[in-house]
């Protein structure tokens, strides 16, 4: 009786599992620009559209429905269920809806990994493992359907761990039966689903590898046969895959577009990391400490965790996009790896105060992990996704908590004053064309936008030439019919639209610049500008060239 009190008790208070959960919310509003974070990237709005439209028509679309640059070509939109999830949240509970719903996400991401790497190590090193590896994911924290594939990382994560340490089934149902099924819904969610079948097939791979190099013959036979589940269970997942509208030819065009170069040199997020950027010290130490672990893990005779970093690793070094997916693979096995060194520390031959120290924190870890495994309400976790809720869903609520595309960022005013005229053939940036996407389909095509996979190398190309001003940006304008632009007053483009005879200013107001022929420009241009000035100065507006890197990358799906 006197145990079980105190224990009541604790299912009150936070966990060390809340602090999880609430990590990227913290993060997010106190040292991000919160909800505006998360549609910083305006993919998401023609995601929107896309769902409403696949709503109207009880179907997928299979050609363009946007553009007017390559109308009707053939277009996968192979993210067609988040598509819709994402149009019912709006529809239903504006773009508040779609940002809680992507916070969630991203907390159940994070809650489910510190799960996993608890089971490797005490609760203290769990939750800075996991807390890094948020951190250096916060970079891809945007309300996309992306979110759905970190999700299904973690839950197959979870799933094989259990089947390597011989739990092979949930409620009598086999872990490795559940996964194909899985594979269906995680293909239509997102393209990522190939990333399951990859992990699925590492598994295999260490075993195999586990037979082959062992010394022990004991041991080789065992290993054959979990080499052999999980090489079946891999392309069980394959064949799931293809129950989707498009059956085999989205992985036809998933390969092409993830091999295509144009993507590498032009899109930011198929970048390789910036070890500028503040957060690089995250990954840093994620990549140190996960290394060591597989160099032990492949002394021991055990291959799958070694593969596992080595693929991921590899993966994120090349792009900046594999990051987060590489911190959820590596966390655990780096976590063990942590949590060894802290077991050895009191026994090495170190200045004595370090010993004690890191007996100390050993008691005062296992105590708390002690505690922690007590069962929780987790009330703190639910109150902060409802307060957050309040605040997005207020009249007037604080700056960081309005679901919104920053009018900072984006044409939001301009946009409107083009609604006037939806015959316009506009040019503009790709996130910008996502904007327009957003809020002026369908009355308004584009000229290109966020989907780079469906316009391709050759047009895009073309399209970086016109916002570089490189030779024959001109003739891609005529060709196209362009008779509107709209542009950022930093960009190239805008420098020398403002010294062609050709073309004027109609609209300014210091976020966008829109530009018409000028033979249909009105003669006073509309202008809100620093103060509300007719027009300003040339040099002050006009850029010089700029790496093309800089200029004209953005964040893609």
């Amino acid at each position: 009786m006197q145990n079980s009190r105190p224990q009541f008790v604790l299912k009150f208070l936070p966990s060390m599992a809340d602090f999880a959960f609430l990590m990227p919310i913290l993060f997010l509003f106190c040292r991000m620009e919160g909800m505006k974070t998360l549609f910083s990237d305006c993919d998401a709005g023609w995601h929107i559209r896309t769902g409403e439209w696949i709503l109207a028509n009880h179907r997928v679309p299979t050609t363009d429905i946007f553009s007017y640059s390559k109308p009707d070509g053939a277009w996968y939109a192979w993210e067609w269920l988040s598509d819709v999830i994402w149009a019912l949240l709006r529809a239903h509970g504006g773009l508040a809806a779609v940002g809680l719903v992507a916070l969630t996400m991203i907390c159940f991401t994070y809650v489910l990994l510190y799960k996993l790497v608890l089971r490797r190590s005490n609760a203290i090193v769990a939750v800075l493992l996991t807390l890094t590896a948020a951190v250096s994911s916060s970079v891809h924290w945007l309300a996309r359907p992306h979110l759905f594939t970190l999700v299904f990382v973690v839950l197959y994560y979870h799933a094989l761990e259990r089947v390597r340490e011989g739990r092979t089934s949930w409620r009598g149902i086999p872990y490795l039966a559940m996964l194909p099924a899985a594979t269906i819904l995680w293909t239509n969610l997102h393209g990522g689903f190939f990333v399951g079948i990859i992990m699925i097939g590492a598994y295999g791979a260490g075993e195999l590898l586990k037979a082959v190099l062992t010394p022990n013959s004991d041991e080789r036979g065992p290993a054959l046969h979990r080499a052999g589940a999980y090489i079946a269970t891999s392309l069980a997942c394959l064949a799931a895959s293809l129950v989707n509208p498009y059956t085999y030819k989205l992985h036809k065009h998933v390969v092409e577009y993830l091999l295509d170069p144009y993507q590498s040199q032009h899109i930011v997020e198929f970048l390789s990391v910036n070890f500028h950027h503040p957060l690089a010290i995250f990954f840093e130490a994620m990549l140190l400490i996960s290394t060591i672990a597989a160099v032990r893990y492949a002394g021991k005779g055990e291959y799958i965790q070694p593969l596992l970093i080595a693929m991921w690793a590899h993966a994120a070094l090349l792009s900046i996009r594999n990051v987060p997916i590489f911190m959820l693979i590596a966390a655990p096995p780096a976590a063990a790896d942590v949590q060894l060194w802290l077991a050895r520390l009191p026994e090495t031959n170190i200045a004595a105060w370090l010993r004690r120290a890191a007996a100390k924190f050993n008691s005062v870890a296992a105590d708390l992990t002690e505690t922690d495994a007590v069962g929780r309400y987790h009330l703190v976790s639910i109150a902060a996704i409802l307060f957050v809720a309040a605040l997005v869903t207020a009249p007037h609520p604080p700056a960081s908590f309005r679901p919104e595309f920053s009018p900072k960022t984006f044409p939001v005013k301009a946009a409107a004053t083009l609604a006037a005229d939806p015959t316009a053939h506009i040019f503009t940036s790709d996130q910008w064309g996502d904007y327009l996407i957003f809020s002026l389909y369908p009355r308004t095509r584009v000229f290109t936008d966020g989907r780079s996979d469906y316009y391709g190398a050759e047009f895009g190309q073309k399209y970086l030439d016109v916002l570089n001003v490189n030779v024959g940006w001109e003739k891609t304008l005529a060709r196209f019919g362009v008779d509107t632009v709209l542009i950022s007053p930093s960009s190239p483009l805008c420098g020398a639209l403002k010294e062609s005879p050709h073309w004027r200013v109609v609209y300014d107001d210091g976020v966008a610049v829109v530009f018409r022929p000028a033979g249909k420009a009105a003669a006073k241009p509309v202008s809100v500008a620093n103060g509300g000035g007719e027009t300003r100065d040339r040099e002050i507006t006009k850029t010089q060239a700029s790496d093309l890197r800089i200029a004209t990358n953005k964040t893609k799906t």
